[in-house]
């Protein structure tokens, strides 16, 4: 019996298309969002545990507890931040937004109670990450350095280098710091 080779609708030279590049995702979201559920359960699970032990548990005291434990998951619910080609993309619970990472015209660094990369691109669209996320991701990173290059040499990134340069140099010490703790220099 001889072997049956059939060749795709795309032709001979289908198998040389060049694949397309693959999604940079955050490789620790799964485990942030499994945190939140879990927080959130014990805060409802210990109040409606007291509130039943005090025997004043009904049915509107526990909606209440119930609310409390879903707004506190929504909080502590980070986004989902992924990268591909051209563009860095943050799903929230409800919004989805995404900013063209090619064009980008400025990045600035929200200080506060926490730490925020803002990123906008030339059609106007808006990203909020935690820088962290960066950090922890050396794929979303090198995703979004080499694309933010592109828009330094199109020239239209106008305010933001510094914030770069800023979290490139944390990126490097924790990776630094890394090695020489895995290497068992430190």
């Amino acid at each position: 019996m001889g072997r049956r080779f059939t060749r795709s609708a795309a032709g001979a030279e289908a198998g040389h298309a060049e694949l397309p590049e693959p999604l940079a995702q955050d490789i620790h979201w799964a485990g942030e969002r499994r945190s939140a559920i879990g927080v959130a359960s014990l805060l409802l699970a210990a109040l409606l545990v007291l509130d039943g032990g005090a025997g004043r548990l009904d049915l509107i005291r526990g909606a209440l507890w119930t609310g409390l434990a879903v707004l506190v998951f929504v909080i502590l619910l980070p986004p989902r931040v992924s990268a591909g080609p051209g563009r860095l993309t943050a799903r929230g619970l409800l919004v989805t937004d995404t900013v063209r990472t090619d064009s980008l015209v400025s990045i600035r660094w929200s200080d506060g109670v926490s730490q925020r990369m803002i990123l906008r691109d030339s059609e106007g669209s808006r990203v909020e990450i935690d820088p962290t996320v960066l950090v922890r991701n050396p794929a979303l990173w090198r995703r979004l350095d080499e694309d933010t290059r592109t828009s330094v040499e199109r020239g239209t990134l106008l305010c933001g280098t510094t914030a770069l340069r800023r979290l490139a140099g944390r990126i490097d010490r924790e990776t630094a710091h890394t090695v020489f703790k895995v290497s068992g220099l430190e």
